[in-house]
């Protein structure tokens, strides 16, 4: 028996049902495990012989993917979702939601890994408006209906919690109803409604078709109007918005800036681990950053592991007990100068941003010798600035520390590093331990003078 949900009018009284709009969708059963090769509007003809003039048949993409042979080995799943992505647009650790190759933004590109051997991973249909013609026709062709058909595929959505069907192909389906230039039931103007009638059927579909219950095609019957007789439409690309209407396309730039606005010094740290990779991309940010003479002045020394740091920390720490009990500080004073320290030892992860000379140029004077210097350490600070931002941006806290500047020969000892590289400081990594306290506002007009 198929699942079925109605959505019809009923009389407040309990009389004869009233004329309201309305319209049933069901579940087909009897649809059979899919393989490559197989003619998918054939097998939901002999599932569901009864489909009429103006049904909608919802296919989930999953089957469509199997049937058009979209199942690839893939030991790496990543590396399939690199395969079909075109754009990043968001990040959160190895979530990636990215524009694909069909132009849709969605999680992971569409890559699925489930309801598929071990092994493998299904990719979605190629050109679904495509499939979803080819279904139609196949149901014309074995049934003699005129239906639209819309391949559907499962999406969360910006600012809303959940998941839902939507359209990512559709044929004989009127995927948007463009109300504007009409007006509301008061007589106000509708100037910017366009309903996408393709997302909410797909939405209607999934009612019944459920996620798990094995039920991957569904019918919705007593909406004529929303199918396009004798014609294929636009199909479900017109749903993907445009470039240049879409608001939201410039977000990695305001993603950028809100990491500018929200880095903070984080000196308190969770014990939950660094990802190295978060690490690892802010570095590649960091590497952007001018630099003189073409030159890359950068590198950075990752400590990953306890024992590195720890050995790095302890050997600093000598170091400047030593200078400290040179310049005459007392033992108090020392110890509370220590515990300044504290934000590197209690770190969960630590890199030293290091500055090389290579690519400089040497005049043989004081005045110009020092200001190429100058140029190498204002592009230094720069990576590090883009590093720290960057770090912002993976939702890592950190905290620079200019204590390596104060013990360069250590570091590199300790770090087999060589010696034309200058440890720039340190910089304590990790996940902030509680939320930063609000940041006094600084009025850029202080910092400004126009000539």
């Amino acid at each position: 028996m198929s699942t079925e949900h109605s959505a019809y009018g009923t009389p407040a009284d309990g009389g004869a049902a009233d004329v309201s709009p309305a319209y049933r969708v069901w579940a087909v059963p009897g649809i059979p495990e899919i393989a490559a090769g197989d003619d998918l509007a054939k097998l939901i003809a002999a599932a569901e012989p009864g489909l009429a003039d103006g049904d909608v048949v919802l296919v989930t993409s999953k089957i469509v993917s199997k049937a058009e042979g979209r199942i690839v080995e893939a030991a790496d799943r990543e590396a399939a979702i690199d395969a079909e992505t075109v754009r990043v647009v968001a990040r959160r650790g190895t979530l990636r939601i990215v524009e694909n190759r069909r132009g849709l933004v969605m999680a992971a590109a569409g890559v699925d890994a489930s309801n598929t051997p071990a092994g493998t991973v299904l990719l979605l249909p190629e050109d679904p408006d495509a499939s979803a013609r080819a279904i139609r026709d196949g149901l014309r062709d074995t049934l003699g209906v005129d239906v639209g058909v819309v391949v559907t595929d499962t999406f969360g959505r910006p600012w809303r919690s959940g998941l839902t069907d939507v359209a990512i192909g559709a044929a004989g389906v009127h995927v948007l109803d463009d109300l504007r230039g009409g007006t509301d039931a008061h007589g106000n103007p509708l100037s910017a409604t366009v309903v996408a009638t393709a997302d909410e059927l797909a939405a209607a579909g999934d009612l019944v078709k459920g996620k798990a219950a094995g039920l991957p095609v569904a019918v919705v019957r007593g909406l004529p109007h929303v199918v396009a007789a004798g014609q294929d439409g636009d199909g479900a690309r017109a749903l993907v918005r445009d470039a240049r209407d879409d608001m939201f396309r410039l977000g990695t730039s305001e993603a950028v800036r809100e990491a500018v606005t929200q880095r903070r010094t984080v000196r308190s740290f969770t014990d939950q681990p660094v990802d190295p990779g978060a690490v690892r991309r802010a570095v590649a940010a960091a590497v952007t950053a001018p630099a003189p003479h073409h030159t890359t002045p950068w590198r950075f020394v990752l400590l990953e592991s306890q024992e590195s740091r720890t050995r790095l920390l302890d050997a600093m720490r000598e170091a400047w007990i030593a200078d400290l009990r040179r310049d005459g500080k007392s033992e108090e004073s020392i110890a509370r100068r220590m515990r300044r320290g504290d934000v590197l030892r209690n770190a969960p992860y630590l890199a030293v941003p290091c500055l090389v000379m290579d690519g400089s140029h040497t005049y043989g004077d004081a005045r110009r010798d020092g200001a190429e210097r100058e140029m190498f350490v204002v592009a230094t600070g720069a990576g590090v600035q883009n590093f720290l931002v960057a770090l912002a941006g993976e939702r890592l806290g950190s905290a620079w520390v200019s204590s390596t500047m104060f013990c360069r020969d250590v570091v590199r000892e300790v770090l087999g590093l060589p010696e034309d590289w200058d440890p720039m400081g340190a910089v304590a990594i990790g996940h902030p331990a509680e939320a930063p306290r609000p940041r006094a506002e600084r009025d850029a007009g202080a910092f400004i003078e126009v000539r």
